[in-house]
Formats: structure tokens, C-alpha cells, sequence
């Protein structure tokens, strides 16, 4: 590592040996299908003319380049229409459309003299501009100047991408998260090429976008009284306790955001979960119930209310609107109607997972629904209720998607699928002729543990970075022409603040990023990890929060043949070191490193460990109990 530290110092004193050392400081991601990398090096002159037609939307790729330009590099930046004109930069529309590069790809060329990025369509020229920011150096990521030397090295690159969805869902309503966040969620997400934010706008906890016709939505469901600690085990609300932590998006809000969007070339797609997560809803308007007394329920805080069993799904208040009045189509309609004008993305999803039907199957209302339509099970009123609300979506010019519970009890006919219990929902769906988009908790859950359980808020499974990167959207048995691509989910239960969602979402990110843009065949976890860390340091300067839990090791404790306690330790980035201790003072690179399965003494009570990088810390301390390890090998008393 020493040797590739200096090389990659020397490229800044020295151009004689870039051509040899491009390649230790090349670090796109997602990696392009093909790039060349030539000798030389581009240098960012002072006064930048950026030459591109100017149209609306490459206006807003120039205009997006400068900003970086000037707010970083301190740049002089002008915009020039005349093609003949000499330019440092130039952006160019095909005169006659590159069928290899479609809608989104570009072709990148950086020579000592200037820089000439070519597509299709205006979106490539962005992705072409993200890329060709990415070779800069991680300073122009700042949001002041910087005064380093700013080259690029010259290359050759062709990329566009492997999937048209590509996506990344944050959820803002179990935590309300303002107009402003959710815009500079978007900006992080276009760095890595992501085309779609999902925003999962109605739960238990929240309903975050105002409805015109129906006001109590957003005056009453928005708002629940604030909690802090482990979600799901709050206590109750008391009655004085204030009902004011939450918030909406306005109709106003909401159009900021798909303009936002748009400018960057991407697009929102928004979630109303129904018929189950609906209690927010329904406190607000109680009729949409089939169980009396929901007039008295409240907007969930985060306390205990639902109960995931061997026995299955089972809520203890009623959570769900009933499949079986028509007053809750009616309210879906209006619903449907206000949204539908909102959001000019193609799609709407509509949930449908975690339906607890245990008030169901005690409603008359809700027998007398499965007697008239002949339906034999709860999974079939589900469906029956599917069907009914996809009818309503098409009626208002959208298509119908759902979690993959909707195929249970029968599919829509024109139902698409987002697969999230693994990879089978996809695949049944996709035989089916039904289309699929592919977000598996395997993969794609970034609400899920990234390091040790010791060291992240609990939630019920872990995802370390490198099993994220393994993530296939095109499972094998799935008809690949119908996997419109992928993306990852972040549920908020734990996430009470903007920083911990960039904290969950990065470095996960990166690596879904790779899995819908990149090819395949290019994959390669020993070329991803150290792009990660360059990527590290280009979040250093933009100051935003990322997990560095790829450099905390893996505990796997066990009882070895003398009945003693072992642990063994492994990191997901190879070359690191780990020290140790068990006197509970704090270890550093001259303590006992971790070279095998290491003896837990009979009286220990802590162990602390720290990775290195050569002489310096690159892990975070980390105190794991031994009375933890004990619980982990299942020992009796602790």
C-alpha cells in the first residue's frame, strides 16, 4: 500500500509517470463498460469555456458543470453556443443517434488539450459530466475553493447503462425528512447515476403529502409525538404528551421536488402503502375502517403494535382499510386523482406488504365480501382489493406496482412487481409476464446492520458492503426481457436524523450503483473497495456522512474442543490489521495483533479491537462484551 501511496503522490509532482499510475487513481464509480487510459493529463485551465448547444435541457448540464467548476475549483466559467469556437469543454448532441450508447450513455474523451463528452440525449451528457467530475480531484467536491492542481487524466471512455431503473427508495414517514434533505438526497444520488428516488410517502406513523380533498390526512395523520431510543419499543403516548413531531409535503412542495428531479434527470416515484400500514389513514379518517373503535386510535409513535410470528403477521390495532366498503375506493380514488397529477412518472406504488388480516377475518363486513365474490382466503380479499385499486391507478393514466405480497392470492393483469422477500417474487412474477423490479432484503436493504451489531442502531439483520455488492438483478429462472432493473430500500424506523440516512445509504450505495449501471462482467469486488475509499475522501470534502464499517471486523465466536470460548475475526478489505485487548484499556498497532482464533480469558469481561492500515488507525475502536460472544455460541446463564 506504501508503494501505490507514493505512486499516486508522484503523478502530482511529476508527469513523466502518469501513464504508468492512471490506473491506481482512476476511480469511477459505477464502473464504465469500457474505458482507455492514455498518457497525459488534462489540465483545468483558469478560465473555462464550456461550448454545448443550448437547448433547455443541456443548459442544465452546463449550468450543473459550472457550479462544480466555479464553487470548487474557482473557475471563470463561459458558456459558448458557437461550436467553432475554441473550448476547454465541449458537450455534443449525435447528430445521428449511437444505438450502442441509448438514452442515458455518453462517450467521454479527456485529452491534454480539452474535453469533448458526446450523446444521444441530454441525460447522457449528465452522466458524462458526473463521470468526468469523478476524474477531478476529490477537492471539487468542496463547497469552497480549493487551491490544488486541477488535472484530469486522459482517457477514453464509452458507458451507458445496464438497466433504465435504477433506484434508491427512502422512506419519509416513519421520520418526517424536510423539502431541503430530500433534495440533497437526490444530489447524492445522481453522483452514482441513480435515475429514480422512491419516496414512501404513507405509513403507521406519517402521511407526509398533502390531499387536497381530503385535509385530515396531512392536519392529523402527519403528526405523532416524538420518540427517541429503539423503535418498537416505546412506551405508549400519554395523553398530554404533544402530537407536533412530524411534518408534509405541500402540493407545492412535492412539485419543487419533481422539478428538482427532473433538472438532474431523475425521477420520483411515490408510495401510498395500502391496504395494510395504513394506520395514519385511518386515524384520520376512522370510517375507512371495518373495526369499530378506530376512532380512538392514534397515529403510531413507534410503541408496539405489531407482531411478526411463526404464526404470521397479526396487528394489535387495525391498520388496514376495509377491502370490502366502497368507501375506501372512494377515498383511493381521490387519492389516486391528486397524486397522479403530481408526479409525471409512469408509475405509482401502492405497497401492499405486511397486510395484517387478523381484523379482517373478524369482520361481517369482510365475510360478506369473500361470500358475494367468492373469495376463499385473506389472500384473495387482498387480491380482490389489488385488482380493484390497480383499475382505479390505470383509470387516472398510471401503472399499478406493489411489494411482492401482491401476487399472493392472484396478480392484476398489468400488476407490476417490486420483489423485496428475497428473489422469488421476482422470478414468479417475471414468468408470469408481469414486470419486475428487483430489491431484495438479501442485497438491498440499507436500513439493515453494516457492521457488528455492537456498533449500529438494532434492527433484525445485517448487510455488510460486500454482500450488497454481490447484488444480481436478474436472478437465474427470471425472464431477464421483464427485470426492469433494481434498486435498495431505506426504512427510517431507526433513522431519526438526515445524517444517519447518508450514513445507512453510503457505502451500500456505491455498490447497488454498480449493480444496475455497470455490465456484469465487470464486476469485481478487489477493483470496488479501494474506488469505495477513494470515494471516502471525496466525501470528506462534500462533508457528507458515509458508514466506515467496511474496516470493522466480523466476530465469529465459538467453543473450541477444552469447552473455552474463541473468537475469530475476519475484515471485509483485505491487508488490514487487527489489535487486541482484553484488560479493557484501548488497544492500538503495539498491542497483541490478531493473527488466528484468539482465547477469550476465563474473567474477561471486554474486547476491544482496531484495525490498522500499516502504522495508521483506519477501523473504529470497537468494545465487545463477552457476555455478547457468550450469547452468541448459545452459552446457558449469561
Amino acid at each position: 500500500m506504501k508503494k501505490l501511496s507514493l505512486a499516486f503522490c508522484c503523478c502530482f509532482v511529476s508527469f513523466l509517470s502518469f501513464g504508468q499510475t492512471a490506473k491506481n487513481t482512476l476511480a469511477i464509480i459505477p464502473e464504465p463498460v469500457k474505458t482507455v487510459i492514455k498518457p497525459r493529463q488534462f489540465i483545468l485551465p483558469k478560465y473555462v469555456t464550456i461550448q454545448a448547444p443550448l437547448t433547455k435541457d443541456v443548459v442544465l448540464v452546463t449550468e450543473y458543470l459550472k457550479r462544480k467548476l466555479t464553487g470548487a475549483a474557482g473557475a471563470m466559467v463561459t458558456l459558448k453556443a458557437n461550436s467553432a469556437a475554441p473550448a476547454a469543454i465541449k458537450l455534443l448532441l449525435n447528430k445521428k443517434a449511437d444505438t450502442v450508447l441509448g438514452k442515458e450513455g455518453y462517450h467521454l474523451w479527456v485529452g491534454a488539450k480539452g474535453v469533448v463528452i458526446s450523446a444521444n440525449e441530454p441525460a447522457g451528457l449528465f452522466y458524462g459530466v458526473q463521470t468526468l467530475i469523478q476524474l477531478l480531484p476529490k477537492e471539487i467536491e468542496s463547497t469552497e475553493v480549493q487551491h490544488v492542481k486541477w488535472v484530469a487524466p486522459c482517457v477514453d471512455i464509452t458507458d451507458y447503462p445496464r438497466f433504465g431503473w435504477r433506484g434508491l427508495m427512502l422512506d419519509v414517514s416513519r421520520h418526517f425528512f424536510t423539502k431541503q434533505e430530500v433534495k440533497q438526497y437526490i444530489d447524492q444520488m445522481v453522483r452514482y447515476k441513480f435515475n429514480l428516488l422512491h419516496m414512501h410517502l404513507t405509513d403507521d406513523e406519517g402521511w407526509r403529502i398533502e390531499i387536497k380533498s381530503l385535509p385530515r390526512l396531512t392536519t392529523v395523520g402527519a403528526f405523532n409525538v416524538k420518540k427517541v431510543g429503539e423503535f418498537g419499543d416505546f412506551s405508549a403516548p400519554t395523553p398530554d404528551e404533544p402530537r407536533t413531531y412530524g411534518g408534509f409535503y405541500t402540493q407545492e412542495d412535492i412539485k419543487e421536488l419533481v422539478q428538482y428531479g427532473k433538472d438532474r434527470f431523475l425521477n420520483i416515484m411515490p408510495e401510498v402503502d395500502v391496504p395494510g400500514h395504513s394506520l395514519a389513514a385511518v386515524v384520520s379518517y376512522p370510517e375507512l375502517s371495518c373495526t369499530a373503535g378506530a376512532d380512538k386510535y392514534q397515529v403510531r409513535s413507534g410503541e408496539h403494535m405489531m407482531d411478526f410470528g411463526a404464526g404470521g403477521i397479526k396487528a394489535l390495532v387495525d391498520n388496514t382499510l376495509n377491502p370490502a366498503s366502497e368507501k375506501t375506493y372512494e377515498f383511493l380514488d381521490k387519492v389516486m386523482s391528486e397524486i397522479s397529477q403530481l408526479f409525471p412518472f409512469g408509475y405509482i406504488h401502492l405497497g401492499g406488504d405486511e397486510c395484517a388480516k387478523n381484523f379482517w377475518e373478524q369482520s361481517a363486513d369482510v365475510k360478506a365480501l369473500m361470500a358475494k365474490e367468492n373469495l376463499k382466503n385473506m389472500e384473495e380479499v387482498q387480491s380482490y382489493f389489488e385488482k380493484r385499486l390497480e383499475t382505479i391507478v390505470e383509470s387516472k393514466g398510471k401503472k399499478f406496482m406493489g411489494w411482492d405480497e401482491i401476487i399472493e392470492g392472484g396478480l392484476g393483469p398489468k400488476a407490476a412487481v417490486m420483489s423485496w422477500r428475497g428473489i422469488q417474487g421476482g422470478i414468479t412474477a417475471s414468468k408470469l409476464g408481469h414486470e419486475v423490479v428487483m430489491s431484495p432484503t438479501t442485497f438491498a436493504y440499507l436500513d439493515y446492520m453494516q457492521s457488528d451489531r455492537v456498533m449500529e442502531p438494532h434492527v433484525y439483520a445485517s448487510l455488510r458492503l460486500n454482500k450488497s455488492y454481490e447484488f444480481e438483478p436478474v436472478p437465474d429462472g427470471a425472464d431477464a426481457k421483464l427485470i426492469l432493473g433494481g434498486q435498495a430500500n431505506l426504512w427510517t424506523e431507526q433513522v431519526f436524523n438526515f445524517r444517519q440516512v447518508e450514513y445507512m445509504t453510503w457505502p451500500r450505495g456505491f455498490a447497488i450503483s454498480e449493480s444496475v449501471w455497470s455490465p456484469k462482467a465487470k464486476k469485481n469486488w478487489n477493483s470496488f473497495y479501494p474506488r469505495v475509499e477513494k470515494h471516502f475522501a471525496r466525501f470528506n470534502e462534500a462533508e457528507i456522512k458515509y458508514a466506515p464499517g467496511v474496516y470493522d471486523p466480523d466476530f465469529k465466536p465459538q467453543m473450541n474442543t477444552d469447552n473455552k470460548l474463541t473468537v475469530e475475526m475476519t475484515t471485509e478489505i483485505p491487508g488490514l490489521d487487527i489489535y487486541y485487548s482484553f484488560d479493557n484499556s484501548y488497544p492500538d498497532r503495539f498491542y497483541p495483533k490478531y493473527t488466528g482464533a484468539v482465547e477469550v480469558p476465563k474473567d474477561a469481561s471486554q474486547l476491544k479491537v482496531i484495525t490498522y492500515r500499516g502504522k495508521d488507525p483506519i477501523g473504529r475502536m470497537i468494545s465487545m462484551p463477552v457476555a455478547e460472544l457468550k450469547r452468541r455460541v448459545g452459552q446457558k446463564g449469561q
